[in-house]
């Protein structure tokens, strides 16, 4: 790698569903710090729930607007591993994301549609041209992120292909009703906290309730807003609206699950 490509390297992060027990994060780093040492990485999470491609979706949803503009975003949840699905790196306005393409980059580029994509076909880039059936992250996904984040061009990577085909997630859909909207959770955090895909700006400055599960829930602004133990519907940092209980566990407590669905009031 030239000096000029350290000189227009971009940050670069890692999701995974690895965890934190096993060595593939660190390999993963290590396979980073062999092409460029002095790339600077942020683990955006590895506590992605195995093969749950609707919170890695999610995460990095609500993740890429935080960092500057050119980011390289590394997202490894990949169940098909070693199977048909491609292995792609996608350019939009605020970065670049490169990973599996199986719908978890779904969420960002609804926000920010892809300008550029290609199919991770150009084995130069590769740790090897001989991958792990296993373990693309370690020898695609890693090597291919530290190139591009180093300088290379987006191109260089492969064969370009129509982002019209990149895999959609389908996380459920939320629409308005004449009362106010339905939608579905789509993200539950590790505090329990069920977040769904109702915008927060169709509820604010008004007053307004969900009803979930049986239960009508009053929607506050804060969670001191009701009593300890209390359920609530506010609208989350991430601005969306979600079910919570003030100092508890709001899926363990009203088994409300993934891709349920939910009534959005107003009154």
């Amino acid at each position: 790698m030239s000096k000029n490509q350290i000189g227009q390297q971009r940050l670069l992060t890692l999701l995974t569903d690895f965890g934190d027990r096993d060595v593939y994060v660190g390999v993963m780093k290590g396979v980073i710090a062999q092409i460029n040492p002095v790339l600077a990485v942020v683990d955006l999470t590895h506590q992605i729930p195995p093969q749950s491609l609707a919170t890695a979706r999610f995460c990095l949803m609500n993740a890429y607007p935080y960092f500057p503009i050119g980011t390289v975003h590394v997202a490894v949840v990949d169940p098909g591993v070693g199977g048909n699905r491609r292995a792609i790196a996608v350019e939009f306005s605020q970065g670049f994301l490169i990973g599996p393409d199986n719908g978890i980059f779904s969420g960002v580029l609804t926000q920010s549609p892809a300008i550029t994509a290609v199919e991770l076909t150009n084995l130069n880039y590769w740790r090897t041209p001989q991958p792990s059936r296993t373990f693309h992250g370690r020898d695609i996904f890693a090597p291919v992120g530290a190139n591009l984040a180093s300088g290379v061009p987006l191109k260089q990577l492969g064969q370009e292909i129509d982002p019209a085909t990149l895999v959609q997630l389908d996380v459920g859909v939320c629409y308005q009703t004449t009362t106010g909207a339905t939608g579905c959770i789509q993200y539950i955090d590790s505090f329990g906290n069920l977040v769904s895909n109702i915008p927060g700006n169709y509820v604010q400055g008004k007053t307004w309730c969900v009803q979930a599960a049986g239960l009508t829930i009053p929607g506050c602004e804060t969670y001191s807003d009701v009593k300890l133990g209390e359920v609530i519907a506010i609208i989350g940092s991430h601005g969306w609206v979600e079910i919570a209980i003030n100092s508890g566990n709001a899926h363990l407590q009203l088994q409300i699950n993934l891709q349920d669905t939910l009534e959005m009031i107003i009154h």
